[in-house]
């Protein structure tokens, strides 16, 4: 492991938070909102925030500047939607104003969701090496990766992997396939109820719109998963593996698993039935379970 990733790794800590609702937007009100959370979530011990959906610096900067020392990543930046100059000068301008901050997570998103998507693993390929033309080094970017040419790409051209949707069993497969070295910082989804039924509608609902989309129906069934289980809004079986429920404990060691199996940082996102709102007394719950 070089310096620079054993910083990278001590910088993003043992957990972060993986939120979709940190997307900036013109609301004034909701900007300042974000950037409280993302205060209070430092405070609370969290080694980073990962800005869910199609983000980019420009969505990191004002989380960035509220705050005093929390990573900030995309997770992730298509690399469809943003040119890799651009991406490389966004890093570029907090990386001055801001060093250490801000990691740029890409990816090459989903077919069904990227008009004219094709050879995925080419087109990243040629994005880093543009990223590379550009000045931006490899230690400052980690990718999206499920499957091993991408967690190769992960390993060789970037500081790790973010993979998202996945199961200890996946983290310990990626483990093996990056090296010691590389960052591995998977999502992880949690409901904080203890109520089964309840617990598992809230995941399905949430888990249906993943399963439309066939990168990850793939790396279930490679896990094990039938496709029984992926269909439907995905069998109990399924739900259980990729969200922890439960009490303090159960919820715990289902984090801890993630560890166990060669995890870094684990991203956690907090799954309620409104996802659109900033969930800071379950981010207060999450931080007590887990210190």
């Amino acid at each position: 492991m070089n310096d620079a990733t054993a910083s990278l790794k001590e910088s993003v800590g043992r957990y972060g938070v993986w939120s979709a609702a940190l997307h900036a937007d013109s609301d004034p009100v909701r900007g300042r909102e974000r950037a409280e959370s993302v205060a209070e979530l430092e405070r609370l011990g969290f080694g980073a925030v990962w800005l869910g959906g199609n983000t980019s610096a420009r969505d990191a900067a004002p989380l960035i500047e509220a705050t005093e020392r929390i990573v900030v990543g995309t997770s992730i930046q298509s690399v469809w939607e943003h040119r890799a100059p651009e991406a490389a000068a966004g890093f570029a301008e907090l990386e001055v104003a801001h060093p250490g901050r801000f990691l740029l997570g890409l990816g090459v998103s989903h077919g069904p969701r990227v008009e004219g998507y094709s050879r995925p693993y080419s087109t990243m390929v040629g994005y880093l090496d543009d990223l590379d033309k550009a000045g931006m080094r490899a230690g400052h970017r980690v990718l999206a990766a499920l499957g091993p040419k991408m967690l190769d790409l992960s390993r060789d051209r970037a500081a790790g992997a973010i993979p998202y949707l996945v199961t200890p069993e996946h983290t310990a497969q990626a483990r093996e396939r990056l090296g010691e070295g590389p960052l591995l910082a998977p999502e992880f989804k949690v409901v904080l109820d203890s109520d089964p039924s309840r617990a598992r509608a809230t995941a399905r609902a949430y888990l249906g719109r993943y399963l439309e989309l066939p990168n990850y129906t793939r790396n279930f069934l490679n896990l094990g998963f039938t496709d029984a289980d992926v269909a439907d809004g995905g069998s109990d079986r399924l739900i259980d593996a990729v969200f922890a429920w439960g009490d303090e404990n159960t919820i715990r060691a289902r984090v801890d698993a993630f560890h166990a199996a060669g995890a870094d940082h684990v991203a956690l996102q907090l799954v309620e039935d409104d996802m659109a709102h900033l969930p800071r007394e379950g981010w207060r719950k999450l931080a007590s379970l887990l210190t």
